[in-house]
């Protein structure tokens, strides 16, 4: 009798524990849900951050900041600037890894005009999305971030290697014009450096650039072998370009500078280098990056004019022109960078929200006013528009020079690397000029596939 009613009372109470139960699952699903829901409120109500790897340049315009701030304040989308390393390699291999990793950052970064074909795996079609400024961009700039049909970049920032000068010290040694060509360049910066020693400054030279062995090396040594005759390293023939007796003349000619018009060290020099010894009154000659106004290389009707920004120099004793030139014409290295949407990214609508508010402002501000009219002493020195329009232009009349990474494309980064050391090699004495010509051309058709040819005239 116990048994049965110990039983009985369990049957009487298995329907209200069964109630308990679901009630309490009920409750408890409730809950959860009220939880979720208040995580989803939250969760919206964070504002979006989008990591921006960003162009690092020596004499970069500050502008960036602002503008971020600003498409935070319409937006609400804020934007977190990444710090990126001086060097163009160094900024290569930071983003690859990046990129490679399939990290959510960055989701926008700059890419080299160089870079295009080597990251664009891990970049964004941007073409569909801002079809409405493509108009707007420098047309021969597109191009350049195009890779197999794919725009992988938006053109943002335009750079031309230019000279820069010190305009009283030509006029107080009898100079009415900065120099033209490599010959009067010599002449110039020997004359102003022995009279700046004369009068005490023991440490003052004529010509200070880049002389490391990094990729502002392939720059310099591109406009040296282009004036004198000796090509720009891979023809638009995919030919090889490089052991050529006028391209040897132009490393000599380089080699000789060192020790006469410019310091020892500049073996070692990279861009902060020689614009501080510019800057600090220790050289009366400087190569350095032009840069499109205000950054700005879109314009409503193409025209890109390029000058040098740097701004904080004195504008009495500063000027800016052209890269000297000689027997095989005269030009400028092509850099800058454009903007890209990793496909990694977490926010890819947003961060192509932000390169749309980017381009959109350039073209108001240059639809608003013309800047170059409002920049007083700094010269006009190339019209892009006119410098690209056509691949096969007269590089007399050009003044851009294009390094060959479209040509090249992912082997580009190889072909730099054997470019730019074996100029060094020449430079250091390592190695005669002759013997790493030679050298370099095996490499370049080992990593190309390319045929040798003579440099274009």
């Amino acid at each position: 009798m116990a048994g049965m009613a110990k039983m009985s009372a369990e049957h009487r109470a298995t329907p209200l524990l069964r109630r308990i139960s679901g009630n309490t699952s009920g409750t408890l699903g409730i809950f959860l849900l009220a939880l979720a829901m208040g995580a989803c409120r939250r969760t919206a109500q964070e504002p979006v951050t989008l990591s921006y790897l960003g162009w690092s340049q020596p004499d970069e315009l500050p502008t960036s900041d602002p503008l971020a701030q600003r498409f935070t304040r319409e937006t609400g989308i804020r934007v977190k600037h990444l710090p990126v390393p001086e060097i163009s390699l160094s900024q290569l291999d930071l983003s690859r890894k990046l990129l490679h990793e399939g990290s959510s950052a960055p989701d926008v970064l700059s890419v080299d005009v160089i870079w295009a074909g080597v990251l664009q795996e891990d970049l964004i079609d941007l073409r569909p999305y801002l079809s409405a400024e493509l108009p707007s961009l420098e047309p021969k700039l597109v191009p350049i971030f195009t890779v197999d049909g794919k725009l992988v970049s938006v053109p943002y920032q335009a750079q031309v290697g230019v000279l820069e000068y010190r305009t009283d010290l030509l006029r107080e040694y009898g100079f009415d014009h900065p120099p033209t060509t490599w010959d009067e360049l010599e002449k110039m910066a020997a004359r102003i450096q022995a009279g700046e020693r004369e009068k005490g400054n023991k440490d003052f030279w004529g010509y200070v650039w880049q002389g490391a062995d990094a990729e502002s090396l392939t720059c310099n040594a591109l406009e040296w072998q282009v004036a004198e005759g000796g090509g720009q390293i891979i023809e638009d023939g995919r030919t090889i370009s490089v052991n050529n007796p006028a391209a040897i003349r132009s490393w000599l000619r380089a080699k000789r500078w060192i020790g006469w018009i410019s310091p020892p060290g500049v073996i070692a020099y990279r861009e902060n280098d020689s614009m501080n010894a510019f800057d600090s009154g220790s050289a009366a000659f400087n190569r350095v990056w032009g840069g499109a106004t205000g950054g700005v290389t879109i314009r409503p009707k193409g025209q890109s004019r390029l000058i040098h920004w740097r701004s904080s120099l004195p504008m009495g004793k500063t000027g800016y022109t052209s890269i000297p030139g000689g027997r095989g014409g005269q030009g400028g290295t092509l850099g800058g960078s454009g903007l890209a949407v990793s496909r990694h990214s977490a926010h890819p609508q947003e961060a192509i929200e932000f390169i749309r508010f980017l381009i959109r402002t350039q073209i108001q501000s240059n639809a608003e006013q013309d800047t170059v009219e409002n920049l007083p002493a700094q010269p006009e020195i190339y019209d892009l528009g006119s410098a690209l329009n056509s691949e096969k232009s007269d590089r007399r009349k050009s003044g851009v020079i294009a390094r060959p990474s479209t040509m090249a494309g992912n082997a580009y980064e190889q072909v730099t690397r054997a470019y730019f050391g074996a100029v060094h090699s020449v430079l250091t004495g390592d190695s005669g000029a002759a013997e790493a010509a030679a050298e370099l051309e095996k490499q370049l058709v080992k990593i190309t596939g390319f045929k040798t040819g003579p440099p274009k005239t």
